[in-house]
């Protein structure tokens, strides 16, 4: 299928090819027939694309700061790496999509096939939408009318947040799209109704639907006349539409205001309030987000809960609902801001001289024959036939881009595939990595006798379940950590493991030449380790901290060190003890020391923080033994005391995931054991659930085998004494 993106690197807009993505649960799949094009949003895109580094950093001082805290922990060449990298990742334009439906996920009980929806999606010929954020067009509402209802909801949101009522005056600064759409509503709801922009043939649009139009242009002094309008008391509210870099347009808001007016920004301004100005008059200030309720929540958005009628009347997808209702009631006309209709395959036409474009709303044509087919070749004449060691790829997001790609492309892997959701990143992968393929069905590499190996990078919730298909198709599979998120899932995965083919997992850090060296200076006696990562922290709301997306960063991320212990030791882990901050910390818990009992005696101490300084180094391994230390610093300096012939060992970083693919590489080619050993890797991963049970328990807890009943697991959990915190 066809699809804009546009490049952050260069500013490029490009219709590309990329393969449509597959109906998921919740969702509706929908073929487009019209998109709107969201002239402010998307030429401050191509502009920021178009701007050197300089004007980006000016741009973005809170990522300038996040680059230098990079800079001193982890070094200039890898922070510069990852900057460029993240300038290359593509971005899919647009978010006001109409289109029928073509196909509805699991769970959606209010749509069916044919249906005419509108939604947030891209400028793509096909795209998979959650229901929450599609809404069904009015009859008497056609395609190109529709294409207007999620930019028209920003401004409703907005006026639900302004709160006008029947006669009030209410100022619209910025009458662009929006700012329009905007000030057809409040007309609509009876208000009187003052639009201000710096463009006359905006103004006379405006004056066209009975909005009193000011354009500073014409010499007319936008506070004095909006006091004047309204005899002196000033505007019960203010809208701001614009987008501007100035501070002038919330001083000019605060000054035309009534005592106790309501201000609400839509757009985006420079926002250094004067404090006298508000506090004179009890000004209130709010910024609106978006759509309204429910945006930028997952639980909303993604799993379709819905917030109840009586406790949120207005969610994003009711606002959907009611400005179309209002374009079917002819109550908001949005058919004359249509300033041109351009074909999909023309796009250069909106495109091509966006940022000098003087048009209001401009509307994308799409075919009526288009085919969603979900593989796309992206290396003409590519041919596996008779090689060994193919490699097929699932997920394409950071881990992918920054770390696996580049390590696989210096051992000369050979992939074939690379699978992502949305298609458009492994696309983009696919070209700088010269991958023959990019599809959005990972089942396609399943299904290749070519593809030997699979590897999966993709949240966490989907590890299980596509290692155990993997392997039930006779794939050897690379996963990256952790292998499963509880211990159903990990039954499942023993199950399907008949050990014709391996699994690894991504348990990079033992493969460090600074483990392998301090593995061979220690051998294989009982010793003490401690190891304490420097974690960060990440907000609250991301999936990782979601017990049944991400499964927390101990299960997530902690088991990196489990088995790097395990590693060093040459031991399994028998037994572990979890504490963790806070008077009644929760499971997913990112502050925690984990104590680990080994079978040989051994043992270790994970201290996994989030809260310390960025400026720190992020990891540190201590390991005592017979009277002798060994410390890793961040993998890039090894120090040991009391080695014979040993005392520093001095690298750039080398978190060990080159020697790691190069390893999996050879063995997929040429075969051989798995690099981890299959019983080590689910010791490490029942481990770490129990350090889960730890906590909530209070308590060591023994790991117990797979096969275990729970009668047995909690005769052997009592057999150890229980901590008291």
């Amino acid at each position: 299928m066809k699809q804009l993106i546009q490049s952050f690197k260069t500013g490029e807009t490009i219709l590309e090819d990329v393969p449509a993505p597959g109906i998921s649960r919740g969702c509706v799949l929908i073929q487009t027939t019209r998109s709107l094009v969201s002239l402010g949003t998307e030429r401050m895109l191509v502009e920021f694309g178009k701007a050197n580094l300089i004007q980006k950093a000016r741009q973005q001082p809170d990522k300038v700061k996040q680059v230098l805290d990079k800079v001193k922990t982890e070094g200039l060449m890898p922070t510069l790496e990852a900057v460029f990298n993240k300038l290359g990742q593509p971005l899919p334009l647009g978010y006001c999509n109409v289109g029928k439906v073509i196909a509805v996920g699991e769970d959606v009980h209010d749509f069916k096939i044919g249906d005419r929806v509108a939604s947030n999606g891209q400028h793509a010929e096909f795209v998979c939408i959650p229901q929450n954020l599609v809404a069904a067009i009015p009859d008497n509402v056609t395609d190109e009318e529709a294409a207007f209802t999620v930019i028209g909801s920003i401004g409703l949101q907005g006026i639900r947040l302004c709160n006008p009522t029947l006669g009030e005056t209410v100022v619209v600064i910025g009458l662009g799209l929006i700012g329009l759409m905007t000030a057809g509503l409040l007309a609509a709801n009876g208000c009187r109704v003052i639009g201000v922009d710096l463009d006359a043939k905006k103004i006379a649009l405006a004056r066209e639907k009975g909005i009193i139009g000011i354009n500073p242009r014409e010499g007319t002094d936008v506070v004095k006349a909006v006091m004047d309008l309204t005899g002196g008391i000033g505007a019960d509210g203010v809208i701001i539409t614009a987008s501007a870099k100035t501070d002038d347009i919330i001083s000019q808001a605060a000054q035309m205001s009534r005592k106790r007016g309501r201000i609400v920004l839509v757009g985006v301004i420079g926002l250094n309030i004067s404090r006298a100005e508000f506090y004179e008059k009890e000004l209130t200030f709010q910024v609106s987000c978006s759509y309204g309720p429910g945006r930028y929540d997952e639980n909303y958005e993604q799993r379709g809960q819905d917030y109840p009628l009586s406790f949120v009347r207005w969610t994003e997808k009711r606002n959907f609902e009611a400005i179309l209702q209002a374009i079917s009631a002819r109550k908001l006309d949005v058919a004359s801001l249509i300033t041109e209709r351009v074909p999909l395959a023309e796009y250069q036409k909106i495109y091509g001289d966006i940022g000098h474009s003087n048009a209001i709303a401009s509307i994308l044509v799409y075919p009526e024959q288009a085919t969603a087919e979900r593989v796309v070749q992206v290396i003409p004449g590519a041919s596996f036939k008779g090689s060994k060691g193919v490699f097929g790829i699932v997920g394409a997001g950071n881990f992918t881009k920054m770390t696996m790609l580049p390590a696989l492309e210096k051992v000369g892997a050979n992939i074939k595939y690379i699978a992502s959701a949305g298609g458009v990143t492994g696309t983009a992968l696919a070209k700088k990595h010269k991958i023959a393929y990019s599809t959005t069905d990972y089942q396609e590499l399943l299904h290749d006798a070519d593809t030997d190996a699979v590897l999966i990078t993709t949240r966490h919730n989907a590890h299980a379940g596509m290692v155990t298909k993997a392997l039930q198709a006779g794939k050897h599979v690379f996963v990256e950590k952790p292998l499963a998120l509880n211990r159903e899932e990990l039954e499942r995965i023993v199950a399907a493991y008949n050990g014709s083919v391996t699994l690894t997992v991504g348990f990079n850090r033992r493969f460090s030449p600074h483990v392998q060296k301090v593995k061979q200076l220690v051998g294989n006696t009982p010793m003490n380790i401690i190891a304490t990562m420097n974690a960060g922290a990440i907000p609250a709301n991301v999936w990782v901290h979601d017990m049944k997306v991400g499964g927390g960063r101990i299960i997530g991320e902690a088991c990196h060190f489990i088995d790097l212990i395990t590693y060093l030791t040459g031991s399994k882990v028998k037994a572990v003890c979890m504490n963790a901050m806070g008077t009644n910390p929760a499971e997913n818990t990112d502050n925690a020391s984990i104590l680990l009992q080994y079978e040989n005696g051994s043992t270790g101490v994970i201290n996994y923080f989030s809260n310390g300084s960025k400026t720190y180094a992020k990891e540190r391994i201590e390991v005592y033994s017979q009277e002798r230390t060994a410390v890793i610093d961040n993998y890039r300096v090894t120090e040991g005391f009391g080695f014979k012939g040993f005392t520093k060992l001095k690298t750039g970083i080398d978190k060990g995931h080159k020697a790691q693919f190069g390893l999996l590489t050879e063995r997929i080619k040429n075969g051989g054991a798995a690099l981890i050993p299959f019983d080590e890797i689910i010791n490490t991963t029942l481990a770490s659930f129990a350090a889960i049970d730890s906590l909530k328990q209070g308590g060591w807890v023994a790991v117990a085998p797979i096969g275990a009943t729970a009668k047995n697991r909690s005769e052997k959990a009592e057999e150890r004494p229980v901590a008291v915190v």
